[in-house]
């Protein structure tokens, strides 16, 4: 259901896998996440996003990670739910963004002590860095349709053509939100609190 790992100064990552959770109820009773943070992280069509809670200084980011199986004629993302607590991160996962939780996992084990946002925002680079590759390659089989149709206009390549294109504007699309949520994180107060390391990233 969780998985538990430590990380520096007494700080601890618990990542929580919704598909695995018998009752949603306990990520209130177990874990005590608020009413609307759960709803973030159940909501399939969330937008990538920062929530700062003052009052008790939690931070909440939602993350658009690349789903890498394709379910459709194209590539999708879903929200991933950050929660920033004292001394916890917390993530709460599911079976489309598992490798992220593997990837991260990997990182913390080949790393010596790491602060929550040191560590946050390695595992926000891993998931940035899966829309590389994916969209390369979408680019450059949009470059091969396209020749195909310049010798022959065929409607399976026009479909084809169409499916890339619009693949291609989706990723661009929630990468961009991606990247303002980052630009957001710069901005904030909570920015300045950050040390070298941490912003380094």
């Amino acid at each position: 259901m969780f998985l538990e790992k430590q990380l520096g100064n007494g700080c601890t990552w618990i990542n929580l896998d919704l598909d695995k959770l018998k009752k949603l109820e306990d990520l209130s009773e177990i874990y005590g996440l608020d009413k609307e943070t759960i709803e973030y992280a159940l909501d399939r069509n969330e937008r990538a996003h920062m929530d700062y809670h003052r009052e008790n200084w939690t931070v909440t980011f939602i993350y658009n990670v690349l789903n890498l199986k394709k379910d459709k004629a194209y590539y999708e993302a879903f929200p991933m739910t950050f929660i920033v607590e004292h001394r916890r991160l917390i993530t709460i996962s599911n079976t489309k963004n598992a490798y992220v939780i593997e990837q991260m996992t990997r990182y913390l084990d080949s790393h010596d002590t790491l602060s929550i946002y040191k560590f946050l925002f390695a595992s926000l680079e891993i998931i940035s860095n899966a829309y590389y590759p994916v969209i390369e390659q979408m680019d450059k089989s949009k470059d091969e349709v396209n020749g195909l149709l310049r010798q022959r206009t065929t409607k399976k390549n026009l479909f084809a053509l169409s499916d890339l294109e619009t693949g291609m504007v989706y990723l661009t699309a929630v990468a961009k939100q991606n990247r303002m949520l980052l630009e957001h994180i710069q901005g904030h107060a909570l920015y300045r609190s950050f040390n070298e390391v941490e912003r380094a990233v």
